[in-house]
C-alpha cells in the first residue's frame, strides 16, 4: 500500500515549494577559499586488482572546492560558504540508469514504484494535522507529476501549477500518462523515480547512491573549481546540457534538438567520460537537504568524504524529510531555475517523483572486494 505525504497528496504545494527553493537566488560572492590545513590521505588511483564494473569509470580521488564558485550570479545561499573537500576514489556510472537498467531489475525483483501504488487515506491522516480534509478521490490514486506542455501562457509566475499537472497512472513504465510509454525508448533516463525506489535499485544492483560531495567530485573530472561540467563559460550551455531553451515556460524553441528529456549520451562527457551530469533529469543523492548545513561547517578545514547533514532542514518546506538532488533538468532556464551548475541543489520528498526525476549509482572499491 502507498503512503504519501503531504507534498505528495497535495502536489500543487509541493509545486510551489520546489519552485520557491529554485527561484530565489541571490548574486553575492561566496567566502575567500580557507587555507587548507593539511590534506588527509585519500584513495586517489584504482587498484590494479579491481577492475572497472561495465558501464561505470573511476573518478580518481581529490581535493576540490565544493559549493558556490567565484562568480557565479547564480549561486543561492545554501550553497555557501564554499568548502574544500577530500574524497576518496570511486566508480560511477557513466549515464543516468535508463529505462533499460531499470526494467531489468523491476523484471527481477517483481518491484513495484511508489508511483504504481495504491494510496490508502487512513494511513496519509495519521501523518495530517488534525481535520485536513480528504483530497479529492480524483487525487488519491496511483500516478506522478507531469509537466504541462499545451501551455502558451502565464497569469503569474508565482503559480506553479500551470505548468504541472498530477496526472494518474503516470510512472516510469508511462511517463507522460497512461496512454504513453517506453516502448524505443530503452536508453532514455528512468524518470518518476522515489529516492525508495532508487535504494532498492541499489540494493538489487551492489550499487548505492552518491554523497553530495562525490557527485560534485564526479561531475568536476579533472576539474577542481569550476562552475559547469566543462569549465566556466555558460556560452556553451547549449552545446553541453539538454536545458530549456526559448521564453520558461511557455515557449521551447528546442535549438538542441529535444524539446524535453533526451536519450542518455545525446550530449558530450564531461572530463573523465561521464554523460549528462547537468540537464536531463535531476539525480538523487543519499544526502539530507538541509539549507543550514554549509553555514554550520568549519570552513577551515578540508573535509573528508563528508556524509552530509545529519538531519534535513527547509523552511520553505517543514513537513518533509527531503533528499538532495543534483544537476537540474531540462526544464532548467536561467530565468527561472538556473540549476545547471554543479554546486546547485534542491530537496526531494522520499515518496515524491516527475517526469524530470531519476538517478544514477556509485560503487566503491570496499563494496567490490
Amino acid at each position: 500500500m502507498r503512503v504519501l505525504k503531504l507534498s505528495t497528496i497535495y502536489p500543487y504545494v509541493f509545486l510551489a515549494l520546489f519552485f520557491i527553493n529554485c527561484k530565489n537566488s541571490n548574486k553575492e560572492k561566496s567566502i575567500d577559499t580557507p587555507k587548507k590545513e593539511s590534506i588527509q590521505e585519500i584513495l586517489i588511483d584504482k587498484p590494479n586488482n579491481i577492475k572497472i564494473p561495465a558501464g561505470m569509470v573511476w573518478v580518481k580521488g581529490k581535493t576540490f572546492i565544493q559549493g558556490a564558485k567565484e562568480g557565479d550570479e547564480y549561486a543561492m545561499h545554501r550553497e555557501k560558504p564554499s568548502h574544500q573537500v577530500s574524497v576518496d576514489g570511486f566508480f560511477m556510472d557513466i549515464t543516468e540508469v535508463t529505462n533499460k537498467q531499470f526494467k531489468a531489475f523491476v523484471e527481477a525483483e517483481k518491484y513495484i514504484t511508489v508511483a504504481e501504488r495504491e494510496i490508502d487515506w487512513e494511513e496519509i491522516k495519521t501523518q495530517l494535522p488534525a481535520g485536513t480534509p480528504k483530497p479529492h478521490d480524483s487525487i488519491l490514486q496511483p500516478g506522478s507529476l507531469v509537466f504541462n506542455k499545451k501551455i502558451n501562457k502565464i497569469a503569474s509566475m508565482e503559480n506553479y501549477t500551470q505548468w504541472w499537472t498530477w496526472k494518474i497512472g503516470a510512472n516510469w513504465r508511462h511517463p507522460e500518462g497512461p496512454n504513453s510509454t517506453i516502448e524505443g525508448k530503452e536508453d532514455y533516463p528512468v524518470v518518476h523515480i522515489s529516492y525508495e525506489d532508487a535504494i532498492a535499485y541499489c540494493k538489487w544492483s551492489n550499487r548505492r547512491l552518491p554523497t553530495e560531495s562525490e557527485w560534485e567530485s564526479a561531475a568536476q573530472g579533472t576539474l577542481n573549481n569550476n562552475i559547469y561540467t566543462w569549465g566556466n563559460t555558460p556560452e556553451l550551455l547549449n552545446d553541453n546540457a539538454n536545458t530549456w531553451q526559448g521564453v520558461f515556460p511557455i515557449k521551447n524553441e528546442s535549438v538542441d534538438g529535444f524539446a524535453l528529456i533526451a536519450p542518455v549520451k545525446s550530449y558530450p562527457s564531461n572530463s573523465i567520460g561521464i554523460y549528462d551530469m547537468l540537464g536531463n533529469v535531476w539525480e538523487i543523492t543519499g544526502d539530507w537537504f538541509n539549507v543550514d548545513y554549509y553555514k554550520n561547517l568549519d570552513v577551515t578545514k578540508v573535509l573528508k568524504n563528508p556524509k552530509g547533514a545529519d538531519k534535513a532542514y527547509s523552511p520553505s518546506n517543514p513537513y518533509e524529510q527531503e533528499y538532495i538532488i543534483k544537476g537540474g533538468s531540462f526544464l532548467c532556464h536561467a530565468s527561472y531555475c538556473a540549476s545547471f551548475r554543479i554546486s546547485a541543489k534542491m530537496g526531494m520528498s522520499p515518496d515524491s517523483g516527475s517526469d524530470h526525476t531519476g538517478f544514477r549509482t556509485i560503487a566503491t572499491i570496499k563494496m567490490l572486494e
